[in-house]
């Protein structure tokens, strides 16, 4: 069947779900109108590539070219019609993602759907929808963000084109991108976003690297600097967001009044805002996650656009141990990972505890057998 046939087929089943009834018919609709919308839209890269008179654009779609072949032949990710055409948007963003959390909560609301199972976020094709839906959880008392998506997968039942909100992404941003929605092509487990995301965030860094390792020396080399430069950005902003989540997590653990946890709660996100201030001086470049840290009408951030954040990489640290424990080869890794989205979620998240701590038994053995002297035993053991 033609690529497109099948996005349509898919987006007619969407559709069809409006059967469910309610509010829930009219979050399906627009679902299915906006994907829809992009079928439409998406254009064979050979047709814009020769039609184009963008020298950026042009450059960019060729890169994203060969970026999906190393994809297949290197990583082992899907061979399919994904991000082998193009779709102009015409707006910053594919769709708004809502997420919402307790006042004192760092534990994100979920919504539930057919095929993609339980998430923590409900996305929203179109801006102002996502912003009355924030408002209306608001409304209820839970604290909201609304975060604009470049880019997003459909599991396989589209061809996901390439899109305008992301084509000029810098060149590692754009594989980070590309490998990380490929995989969850690849491997998903229904209603554990945390799991989704921090093994396709493991994919992507391990492509990255792949990726960077094929190029020629210079271009590698050059490469190599950026992605530095980014993952340490990237390590600046997590540590802030992993410091207070710890705090407010004694502050909403901690029996008080509601006035303190108010107070408290203020002063941790205040302490955030400032240490990001410090850290800005020294590094401009952090100037990328002013946005977050503006929050919804300028109000900074919150419990939910700071668990939105935990999402992509609270498991990440178990899959990079996991790849590794498998030698680094991807096939065996996405065999294991595939075994373990097929367990429920709490035999799953054991078992990924139980990798990392087996690896930590080895890293402290092999490091206690480096520090005896040459030729001795340890304790209780006798060549």
């Amino acid at each position: 069947m033609r690529p497109e046939g099948r996005g349509l087929t898919a987006a007619v089943a969407l559709a069809a779900l409006v059967s469910l009834g309610g509010c829930s018919a009219e979050y399906y609709w627009q679902s299915a109108a906006g994907q829809l919308d992009l079928i439409a839209r998406a254009k064979p890269l050979d047709e814009v590539i020769a039609s184009t008179g963008d020298a950026r654009l042009k450059d960019r779609l060729e890169l994203a070219r060969a970026l999906r072949a190393f994809a297949t032949a290197e990583l082992g990710l899907p061979d399919n019609g994904s991000y082998r055409r193009y779709a102009d948007l015409g707006r910053p963003f594919v769709v708004w993602n809502v997420f919402a959390a307790p006042e004192f909560s760092l534990e994100l609301r979920e919504w539930c759907f057919p095929v993609a199972g339980c998430v923590n976020y409900r996305g929203y094709f179109r801006e102002a929808d996502a912003r009355e839906e924030a408002a209306r959880l608001a409304a209820q008392g839970y604290d909201v963000h609304v975060g604009g998506v470049p880019a997003y997968s459909t599991l396989g039942w589209f061809d996901d084109p390439l899109l305008s909100s992301f084509i000029r992404y810098p060149e590692v941003e754009l594989a980070r991108l590309m490998f990380h929605e490929l995989a969850h092509q690849l491997v998903y487990a229904p209603g554990d976003t945390a799991f989704n995301e921090s093994f396709a965030t493991a994919v992507e860094e391990a492509g990255l690297e792949r990726w960077i390792a094929s190029r020629p020396p210079a271009e590698a080399e050059k490469l190599a600097a950026e992605r530095d430069r980014s993952d340490r950005l990237r390590a600046t902003f997590r540590r802030l967001v992993a410091e207070t989540r710890e705090r407010l997590a004694q502050v909403y653990a901690e029996p008080a009044d509601e006035a303190t946890g108010r107070r408290e709660k203020v002063r941790a996100f205040e302490t955030m805002r400032e240490a990001f201030a410090r850290e800005q001086a020294g590094a401009p470049g952090l100037a990328g996650y002013d946005r977050f840290f503006a929050g919804e009408g300028g109000g900074g951030p919150n419990n939910a656009s700071l668990a939105s954040v935990g999402l992509y990489t609270g498991l990440l640290p178990a899959f990079r141990v996991l790849l590794a424990s498998e030698g680094g080869d991807l096939p065996r890794f996405y065999a294991r990972v595939r075994d373990l989205a097929a367990l429920p979620k709490d035999q799953r998240n054991a078992a990924l505890a139980a990798t990392v701590e087996m690896r930590a038994r080895s890293s402290a053995m092999d490091g206690r057998h480096r520090l005896l002297p040459h030729g001795a035993c340890p304790a209780g053991r006798r060549g």
